[in-house]
């Protein structure tokens, strides 16, 4: 089921998420939900407190190829274990900030812990895109959004354009 994704500002976004302590059906049933939500939208990453959920699951799925296999990860409590000392910059953006982009730094490596959805203990180091990815949605965990990384002026900038479309959202 596709469910609706919330827009920046919305206070759920800025909260800390609490651990999974059971995978259970209906978290599984969530992540479904949220994988098809992001295919939907389009995106390559889906935090729960995006369709206002504060629990620690992240979905994601950075294999953008017509002719590769889909690759979609579920991560609960996903931890980052280590990053790399060399950056990397790319241009992010996110499904609750539509249509508003920016060029980010962070760790161009990194390596992630978290239970998959059958509550296994899963380990994998990610390059490029998707190191990129699983940061920018473990951030969203710990209610940090990736306009955060921004100059004030510029980040205020985008905050008031979501603020006006929430606005004309609304009207309609």
């Amino acid at each position: 089921m596709k469910r609706p994704i919330l827009i920046h500002p919305d206070p759920r976004l800025k909260k800390l998420c609490a651990p999974v302590v059971d995978i259970s059906d209906d978290l599984r049933k969530l992540a479904d939900d949220m994988l098809e939500t992001m295919y939907a939208a389009p995106g390559i990453g889906l935090a729960a407190p995006q369709i206002g959920v504060l629990d620690r699951l992240i979905v994601l799925d950075c294999v953008k190829g017509e002719n590769e296999t889909p690759r979609p990860l579920v991560m609960f409590n996903p931890k980052i274990l280590a990053s790399s000392d060399e950056k990397n910059v790319y241009e992010e953006g996110c499904l609750s900030i539509p249509d508003q982009y920016a060029d980010v730094e962070r760790p161009s490596e990194v390596e992630v812990e978290w239970l998959d959805r059958d509550g296994n203990l899963r380990k994998e180091a990610f390059g490029g895109l998707w190191a990129t990815c699983v940061q920018h949605e473990i951030d969203h965990l710990d209610g940090k959004l990736f306009i955060d990384y921004l100059k004030p002026l510029r980040r205020q900038m985008i905050t008031r354009k979501m603020q006006k479309l929430k606005r004309e959202m609304a009207r309609t």
